[in-house]
């Protein structure tokens, strides 16, 4: 149960992925995404030489406040929100999710044989109290020969996904190391975000 006003929260995101990291932990959770009438999409354009962290919180930031508005909008039951994002990064380079297979194909390649950053932020909203943090983690990809990237790109599994990879998919067998939070990767780093939920006073 909770001392919150519900024993749920709301998921403020699309990813099944994030739904599921809930169930894991145990997260009793409703889906609380955008309608037709919002551009969700324009949330995400990164500002000009914007560093990758600061991309990652303001954009997980505006996300929240567009969630808290829809569940005034929507009236439905107080309860507290959750938004993340999670981005890849390389130096001051973001790689956000592919506009299509050729861009995943060269975003994979830019990749290969290197080590970047993947950045997840949280944010968690109830009443007036809101709490943010931000996981990173690194992994490094195995040298990957262009044939490698087409098969995989083939699989329509890179489409969607921030750095054109998902890690708990078919990208794992080209992975070589990973430091960090494996959820965090995944796009919601649990052990964080069970701090954040204690924080606003919910408790599965």
């Amino acid at each position: 149960m909770s001392s919150t006003a519900a024993p749920f929260i709301y998921l403020a995101s699309q990813s099944p992925r994030r739904s599921q990291l809930l169930d894991q932990i145990g997260v009793a959770h409703r889906i609380l995404v955008a309608d037709a009438s919002e551009d969700a999409e324009s949330l995400e354009i990164a500002l000009k030489n914007e560093a990758p962290k600061a991309y990652v919180m303001r954009v997980t930031g505006l996300k929240l406040d567009a969630a808290v508005a829809r569940l005034k909008n929507r009236a439905l039951i107080a309860a507290p929100v959750l938004c993340a994002d999670t981005t890849v990064a390389m130096g001051r380079v973001i790689y956000g999710k592919p506009e299509n297979p050729a861009d995943a194909a060269r975003m994979l390649a830019e990749l290969s044989g290197q080590t970047h950053r993947v950045l997840t932020a949280v944010a968690v909203a109830h009443g007036r109290k809101r709490v943010s943090l931000l996981s990173e983690s690194k992994v490094t990809f195995a040298k990957m020969t262009k044939a490698q990237i087409a098969s995989y790109v083939a699989t329509g599994e890179p489409l969607g996904k921030a750095g054109s990879y998902g890690v708990q998919g078919k990208a794992a067998g080209m992975i070589e190391r990973i430091s960090g939070s494996y959820s965090g990767i995944m796009g919601l780093p649990l052990f964080e975000t069970t701090q954040l939920l204690r924080q606003i006073g919910f408790s599965k």
